[in-house]
């Protein structure tokens, strides 16, 4: 469960965080600055990131500002986070470089974090901890095949996996990435360039187990952070028979994902299947 990975309530962006933010890339920055919409949980974490190490930061949030902030947006401000606020997502890269301009002028020393932490270096967190999963799934009785289910919008988090079963050679495992918000084409391209700018870092060679990725856009509704149906039953389900919190825009669209395929047979009964939950739970109190 990476909703509970730690610093700032968890979730996946931590993982990516712990290699995009390493001290050497750390080095003299006074501030760290990332934008995303206003519930970001990835926004989130850099702040209670940044609060950790005692530096500065500053989050460019997209929509309008809210006269009561809750769940995530309160986190932002609780954890020390300043807010500039624009009005459309296509604001926010130029507004990110205006705010790094302003710190720079005024002495101090900022550092960008790409949206969602979804860089070449964030996918080794998840190619890291794609070698942690395949340590406990190989303490469990044996399986041919074992499918991982898990949200995806930025890729950084598939991608990583995707990478770290090619390290091991682990053509057993089967990805199901369940978008959020982008098509299906689009979060395979993009989930395959990240997973190959990651491997180049390590200086891997082989090929990326591509046929056992597989991306679904059907589970994304009316857009994103709009519940479905199908949506609103996965987190209902996961509470009540687990007592497992998921969230309305990533983790909740994943689980009805699972549900849906698992209900069509896509699954053998001898096959095991992980369900790889990324956080943002906060959102749920929005």
């Amino acid at each position: 469960m990476d909703s509970e990975t730690g610093c700032a309530l968890g979730g996946n962006k931590v993982r990516k965080l712990e290699f995009e933010l390493a001290p050497p890339r750390l080095s003299g920055t006074t501030c760290l600055i990332t934008s995303g919409g206003p519930q970001s949980n990835h926004c989130r974490v850099t702040a209670g990131v940044a609060a950790r190490l005692g530096l500065e930061c500053v989050l460019v949030l997209n929509g309008p500002v809210p006269e009561e902030p809750r769940g995530n947006a309160y986190l932002h401000r609780l954890f020390g986070a300043r807010i500039r606020s624009v009005q459309s997502r296509e604001e926010r890269d130029p507004m990110t470089r205006t705010v790094a301009s302003e710190i720079e002028a005024s002495g101090g020393r900022p550092l960008i974090v790409p949206l969602g932490a979804s860089t070449a270096v964030g996918t080794l967190g998840y190619a890291d901890a794609f070698v942690e999963l395949a340590g406990q799934l190989d303490s469990l009785p044996p399986t041919d095949r074992t499918w991982i289910f898990l949200s995806a919008s930025s890729c950084g988090t598939v991608a990583g996996l995707l990478l770290g079963a090619s390290l091991l050679g682990r053509s057993d495992i089967r990805l199901v990435a369940v978008s959020a918000d982008v098509s299906s084409f689009d979060l395979r391209l993009e989930a395959l360039r990240l997973a190959r700018e990651g491997g180049q870092l390590l200086g891997f060679t082989g090929e990326l187990l591509e046929t056992g990725l597989a991306a679904a856009d059907e589970f994304v509704g009316r857009g994103y952070g709009v519940p479905t149906r199908a949506s609103e039953e996965a987190l209902h389900r996961f509470g009540t028979t687990e007592g497992v919190v998921l969230d309305p825009v990533y983790s909740a669209k994943a689980a009805a994902g699972m549900i849906s395929w698992l209900r069509r047979g896509a699954a053998r009964t001898s096959d095991r299947v992980v369900f790889l939950h990324t956080g943002g739970h906060p959102a749920l109190f929005a």
